[in-house]
Order: structure tokens, then sequence, then C-alpha cells
């Protein structure tokens, strides 16, 4: 065994599972066609590994919404009202994922925040004293039947138990504690019927070892897996980590009888230090050393050299971190065969980690060779002016003035807005019309003016309904945009596009990224047509609309020739300029999202802010930096945990700021009180990646919850994040029952 990999993309080459479960949900194919589909998915995925001559497979990657979620089904970790509700197992499993409202019940989606320093997002487990832990699935089982009758005998994949608890919210006054004999109990029966069925490897995911771990969260994973693998039996265990390194626990992992351990030498930092300190000769080390995340070709010569100066003989060739956070392969995609040549999608980086080992076993050096061939020389030229300019950045370009106290004074007098003022996010819903037309123009079989009528239709209508319900600052809707990163790419010089490199960001939700090419400039403005239209519609004022320079840096696949924060300064540029150009134009609100922001935060508090805060917020300040003081500057953030960086985001300077906060039980809010936070905020009062409605009275409750710790006047109505991926009816409703929960609220407030 000389190769494998941790996970594979599982939402199909074509995005198979995607419309698979979209129409269960829409009722338009049976359950059993959903687990069908599933099954061909996995059989492909399955098949197309062995014949890459890959050594080792996985098998229980694969989920129909979220990993984290179908180890709580395993192991029974579910709110026992909806345990006992009469819906099939696998529609408590969506009612979990998305929330469910109807004749059977009303059950809420668990909160949802990223998956450590990537773009997905997982589900968080809300366990409780009523939570009665025992194994009660069998998925994990019947996968590897399945593969294993297709002749390919895999390694099971499970989430581990410290990783599972750390990550995991506790109410009711339970303690983690008070579950691990439970908990290890079913894990050490996963462990005896994998041994039953002829598994030879179990792979247990540890990510949370590449955090700061003090000495008592140390003590705990030891006392864990010194329980759990007293009873591995015959059967391998390997302890994969990833997203970085395991400096605070790397002795004690040697120590433990572990078969194998998983070590990510692309984002750990320490890790090769670690393994040259010393590694077991009794065990196999799997050296992630393929990246998992970024789309760039393997440079084979410095791979090589990095396994060589490991000094471990026993290894694996593995990548970073799972192939989930990839595209599935470049066969589908029509750049140059120069450019092709220089990426690597999931399917491409099986073949590279099987000429690495070829390389190193049998000294290949035509396949060496061939691969240097695209390091030898520059890929791009660099534009020399817009590097002289961010070189000569000062520390003025990056302040705003005057000072937030007096801005904030100002623009109250000039909007004149209520207490408890209501807006959206941005985007209202892309509808299949909308989408069915962006297709046509997009393709050529629709002109510039019938596309143009169509989306001045669209936007006069939303303007016309939000000025009915009662909606104080108004939005565009962004009919106009495929996505909120790809959209500002396609205007910037510098990217490249793809065609189908599609990646999971939560259950059915897939992004494209697009990819950082070259040097970022700015061509022409790009949002102030449609802004500019949809205010001459109103007297009210509506929102320019921008995506924020670190969110389109961590959202796009970034170079790997330049330091992250070069790119982010150039992306903060081309927005600057479209931030002066709107202000020009009449737009006296502008929001710069950055719902992104903490994604590339490092996992180790220590690496913060040299590694990141000390350029990504400078980035986002770049943008902002010359408005007039009358301009009102909105972001936005979610589904990520923010409330340990408050200080940061203050630092941004942002006039207001809104968050998601409503599948996080407004968490944040304690979090700005504690830290004494003076920008003004829109924590979301509902969910909007669910399709529940929300009722005024339950709006009103959340509304009540955010006064009590926040000032009324710091306080914005609106939901936790942009409509688009919701459908038009419950937009509607939901939004007009928060309307009218924020009026009800503010008649009560000014008796």
């Amino acid at each position: 065994m000389t190769t494998t990999i941790i996970g594979f993309p599982r939402i199909g080459e074509n995005r198979e599972l995607k419309f698979a479960t979209e129409k269960f949900f829409r009722n338009e194919i049976t359950e059993k066609d959903l687990l069908e589909e599933g099954k061909q998915i996995r059989k492909k995925h399955w098949l197309e590994m062995n014949e890459s001559h890959l050594a080792q497979i996985p098998s229980n990657d694969f989920s129909f919404y979220d990993q984290i979620l179908d180890t709580c089904f395993l192991f029974n970790l579910i709110p026992a009202r909806l345990a006992a509700a009469k819906l099939s197992p696998l529609e408590k499993y969506f009612a979990l994922a998305r929330g469910y409202q109807g004749s059977l019940g009303d059950f809420k989606a668990w909160p949802m925040k990223k998956w450590f320093n990537t773009n997905y997002h997982y589900l968080v487990p809300q366990l409780a004293k009523e939570t009665k832990i025992k194994l009660c699935g069998s998925k994990i089982f019947d996968e590897f039947r399945e593969a294993k009758a297709l002749g390919i005998l895999t390694r099971p994949v499970l989430i581990g138990p410290f990783t599972l608890l750390k990550l995991a919210e506790f109410t009711d006054g339970t303690h983690y504690q008070d579950l691990v004999p439970d908990l290890l109990a079913v894990y050490t029966e996963i462990i005896t019927k994998l041994g039953k069925h002829g598994a030879a490897w179990l792979q247990i995911d540890e990510p949370a070892l590449v955090s700061d771990l003090d000495h008592e969260e140390q003590r705990f994973f030891k006392q864990l897996y010194e329980t759990l693998l007293a009873k591995k039996g015959n059967l391998k265990i390997l302890l994969q980590t990833y997203f970085g390194d395991v400096r605070d626990i790397y002795s004690e992992l040697c120590k433990l009888p572990f078969d194998g351990i998983g070590l990510d030498f692309v984002e750990g930092r320490k890790t090769l230090e670690l393994v040259q300190s010393g590694f077991p000769a009794d065990k196999t080390l799997f050296a992630g050393v393929v990246n998992g995340k970024n789309i760039w070709r393997n440079d084979y010569q410095k791979t090589i050299k990095l396994i060589k100066d490991t000094n471990v003989k026993n290894y694996v060739l593995s990548t970073s971190c799972s192939l989930l956070h990839v595209p599935y392969t470049t066969e589908n995609e029509s750049f140059s065969p120069e450019i092709t040549a220089h990426f690597s999608f999931a399917k491409e980086k099986l073949s590279e980690l099987c000429d690495l080992d070829n390389i190193l076993q049998t000294d290949k050096n035509e396949l060496l060779r061939k691969n240097q061939q695209l390091f030898q020389k520059a890929r791009i030229k660099e534009n020399s002016s817009l590097a002289e300019t961010i070189n000569s950045l000062k520390e003025e370009n990056f302040v705003r003035t005057p000072a937030f106290s007096q801005r904030e004074s100002l623009q109250k007098e000039i909007f004149g807005l209520p207490l408890l003022p209501t807006t959206t996010i941005g985007s209202f819903p892309q509808t299949r019309e909308v989408k069915k037309w962006r297709a046509a123009f997009k393709n050529q079989k629709l002109s510039q003016q019938d596309y143009d009528d169509f989306l001045k239709k669209q936007i006069k209508d939303w303007i016309n309904w939000q000025e009915e319900i009662g909606l104080d600052v108004l939005v565009h809707g962004e009919f106009e945009r495929n996505d909120m990163v790809e959209y500002f790419g396609q205007h910037l010089e510098g990217y490249l596009f793809s065609r189908s490199a599609w990646v999971q960001s939560y259950g059915t939700r897939a992004v494209k990224p697009p990819i950082i090419w070259g040097d970022i400039i700015r061509k022409a403005p790009i949002t102030v047509k449609w802004s500019t239209y949809a205010q001459s519609l109103t007297s009210k004022p509506v929102k320019g609309m921008l995506t924020g320079p670190v969110t389109i840096l961590n959202w796009s696949f970034p170079r790997e020739d330049l330091p992250l924060k070069i790119s982010a300064f150039q992306l903060a540029l081309a927005i600057q300029q479209e931030v002066l150009d709107l202000e020009k134009n009449g737009i006296k609100i502008i929001q710069i999202d950055e719902a992104a922001l903490r994604e590339k935060l490092p996992l180790r508090k220590s690496d913060w802010h040299a590694d990141y805060l000390d350029w990504a917020i400078p980035a986002f300040r770049l943008t902002e930096s010359k408005v007039r003081a009358e301009t009102q500057i909105h972001t936005h953030m979610c589904y990520s945990e923010f409330t340990d960086i408050i200080p940061a985001i203050e630092q941004m300077d942002a006039d207001v700021i809104s968050f998601e906060a409503s599948r996080s039980n407004l968490e944040i809010l304690s979090a700005l009180q504690r830290e004494h936070f003076q920008t003004e905020v829109g924590p979301g009062v509902y969910d909007i990646h669910s399709p529940r409605i929300p009722s005024v009275a339950e709006i009103k409750e959340t509304i009540r919850a955010i006064l009590a710790k926040v000032p009324k006047e710091k306080i914005w109505i609106n939901p936790d994040c942009g409509l688009k991926t919701r459908g038009i009816p419950e937009t509607k409703a939901s939004l007009a029952n928060m309307t009218a929960a924020a009026e009800q609220i503010r008649k009560e407030l000014y008796r």
C-alpha cells in the first residue's frame, strides 16, 4: 500500500446528487429513487479510484448532506421529539439539515458552521441529557459491503470522538464527559463489526487536533484513545488529521497504538519538523503531500524532496485533506491545453499520487521531467504598475475619516430611518425563470436589450414589493448575478472561469470558485448600471451590493506563486474603485460583503494576526477609506464563529455589520455586549437556509432577545443571509412577517 486519499467529492461529476436530492425535496422522485442515485454515484467513484490504481480507497466519505449529521444518525444523537416523529429516517435526517414544517411537526434545522478553515459547512450537533447514544444506523457497514461486492476492499472513514465532542453544543447542563462511556462503547461496537465484515483498516478523522490544545484537552484525547485502542482487535486504525499540524499532541500520538498517523504537509507548517524529530518505526506515515484544497499541479520535485527529508521508510502518499474541497475533473473544462496543464482537480490528483509513487519507487525520470517543464518558465508577466501601487500604500490609505461616532450621527440625520430599520442582505430568489433568461443571454440566444428589459422588470417588481411591505432600505435583488464571487471575477482582469468545476458548500449547495490566474485589475464599472436603475425607482435608499476583497479571495482558487496578502490588496483596490463609482452615481448606502472573513483565519490563535488579520482587515479598510462621511458602509458575515474575533471585526470600521445569528441562537450578541461593540449591527432574525416560514411572534421573540443585549439605536432587522436559494412564496411570507414584527416592536418602544 503506497497511495491513498482521505475522501472524494460526493456531489457527483455533474452534480447528480444535488439535482436528485432537490427533486426529492419537491416530491418529484421517491426516497427509494434518491437512495439508488446515491448508490450509483458511490459505485462510479469507487471504480474510478480503483482504475486509477489508488492502493487504498476510502468508504463512508459519501453523504447525502453532511458527514457530521451522518455520524449523529449512526449514533442516535438526535432530538427525542424528532426521533419519535412519524417520518422516515431520511425525512428525519433532512429535517435536522433543513428544518421541517408540516402536518407531522415543526422542527428547526440544526445550526450550520464552517468546517474548520474551509467553505464547507457542517451541521452542529445539539446534545442534551435526553440523548441516548446507541448504534442505530448501518451506513458505514452498508457502504463497505457495497464496495466489497464490486471487488474493492475499502477503508471505512469515521469522524472521531474527540472532534465530534469538540464541535457539538451541549444544552440543559449536559457536559461532554457525561457522554464518553456510551460514545466509546458505540465506537468499539463499530470497530468489532467492521472487523467481522472483513475490513482491514478504519480511518478515524480527528481534525480538531490541529487547533490549540490545552493540557486538559490533551489528557482527554489520550484517555479516549487509550480506552478505544485497547479493544481494536486485528483492525488497523489510521488516525487522520488535516488542515494544519499537531504540534501540541504529536508525542502522544506517536506513543498511542495507532497503526497509521495521517499528517498534513501542505498546511501543517511544523509537520515536517515534527516528523524529523522522530516517527515510530512500528507505524505508517500517511503523508498528506498533494494539496486537497487548491487546483494547481503538484510540483513533483519539491514533493519528492519533502518525502525524502522525512527520513521515514514506512509511508503512504496521500492528500492533505479530503478532495471534497476541489472539483471533480479537468476533463469537463474547455481551457486551452496550455492552461489546463497547470490544473489538477480530484480525479487528476489520483494520477499525481500514482506518478509520485512511480517516481519514488522506480525512479521514472520521464514523469519527473515532464512535470518540471511546467515550473521552469514564468506562467504570467507581472503587472509592474499594480505592484508599485501596492508597494507604495501608506497607513493613511487604510484609514477612513471622520471617526465612526461622527459618521453615525451624521448618517442618522441624513437618512432619518426609524428605530430597528429593516432591510435584506441583498439577493432575492434565483428562480428557474431567472436562470433560464441568464443562460439564454450567455448562449447568445437573447439580445442585450431583451435581457436588460427582463432584468428591469424583475428589479422594478421587487422594488415595488419591498415598498409595499414597508422595508426601510431596499435592494435590487442581484438577478443579473450568477454568484457573488464569480460575477465580480468576470469583470476583473486576472481571473479564469471553469465550465463545471463545482465544489460542495453545504448540502445541495455547490459553488464554482473562479481561478485567480494573474494580477487583478478592474476593467470598468461592475454594478453601477443596475444599482442606479433600482435607485431611480424609489425615494427610499437602495443599497449598492458588492463582494469584499477577502471573500472574493477566500472563495476563489488562489495563486500559489503570490502571497495571499498581495492578491487581497489587488482585489481591494479594484473594489475601492467600484465603491467610489457607486458613491459618485448617487448610491448612499453600499454593502461590501465579507461573508468569508473567518474562513482563512489560521486555526491556531498564535498565527491569527501575522498570518491573516494583519492584512485581511486592512484589505477591507482599503475598499472604504476614500468614501465620504455621509456614505453608509455595510458589511455582512455568515456561518462561521465570529465571537472570538469581535475586536478585529470592529477594526473594519464599517458603519453597519449584519451577522448570521438565528441558527446559532444569537450567541454572538453576548460577545458584542462583552466587547462593547460600537458598530451598528443586524443579527439575522431568521434562518434563510431553511424553507420554514417564521411567524411574526417568533421573530418578535428574536428581536426582544436582541434588544436585551444591544442598544435599540444600534440594531438593524434583517434575515441571516441572501435569499437567492429560497422560493418566492416563502421569501415573501418570511419578509412580510419580519417587517410586521419590527413594526410591532417599534410601536412598543415608542410608547
